[in-house]
């Protein structure tokens, strides 16, 4: 908002001295003989500098102007306030529809995620609910992400929790009396087994021994007979 003040460039304190010098320097800097090629603009100005410099220069008419001036310094200031005041009041109301929008799509991501619906999916129902498509992007892959996170960590204490059991199981049958008694009959089951072996192999062999002279008889008495001349 300019002032009378800002049309001489001096302060509203200023002396009529100091005001006098302002108004001579400005009348000579504007005045439409030193601006040819610009008569309407300068002419324009220096009509400004010159009503200025008449209310000022008269001591009842400045004090006049002043109060006028800080009554409407004084309107104009609550006048601001109030429009600060209903732009954050504005403000802080979009921003919270903003956050509640925010929390109810997140909340419904959410939900269709549990229910094991992958990420596009549920970039989709957001899009239906008229969310905007980065928004619906981003918590799309948050809430995907997240998901995947709780999976993954669910699955490592099942893993963790089976490891301990049977750890837990089968110490437990190791050192059991029963453990140690079915340990001990199935290594004597294990050795009457190997000796049963044994004796079968041995008793195949003393067979075959027996048997190959009546073999390798036999092989040339039909050597002799298929020599004959009949």
């Amino acid at each position: 908002m300019a002032t009378l003040y800002d049309t001489l460039g001096v302060p509203m304190h200023a002396t009529d001295e100091e005001i006098k010098r302002a108004y001579r320097k400005a009348a000579m800097k504007w005045h439409p003989d030193r601006n040819a090629g610009s008569e309407d603009v300068a002419r324009a100005a220096f009509q400004e500098i010159r009503d200025a410099y008449a209310i000022l220069s008269d001591a009842a008419q400045r004090k006049v102007y002043d109060a006028v001036y800080a009554e409407q310094m004084q309107q104009w200031e609550a006048q601001r306030a109030r429009h600060q005041k209903a732009q954050a009041e504005r403000e802080a109301a979009a921003r919270a529809a903003d956050e509640a929008a925010y929390a109810e799509m997140v909340s419904l991501a959410m939900r269709f995620a549990d229910e094991g619906h992958n990420r596009d999916v549920l970039f989709g129902v957001l899009l239906g609910r008229q969310c905007e498509p980065a928004r619906a992007a981003q918590i799309a892959d948050s809430v995907a992400a997240l998901q995947a996170a709780r999976r993954e960590a669910a699955a490592s204490r099942a893993s963790t929790e089976e490891a301990a059991d049977i750890a837990s199981d089968g110490g437990a049958d190791a050192s059991s009396p029963e453990a140690v008694k079915t340990g001990s009959g199935a290594h004597q089951t294990a050795a009457r087994g190997t000796r049963a072996t044994h004796a079968e192999r041995d008793r195949r062999e003393q067979n075959d021994s027996e048997a190959q002279p009546a073999g390798g008889f036999s092989t040339l008495w039909f050597q002799f007979l298929n020599g004959l001349r009949f």
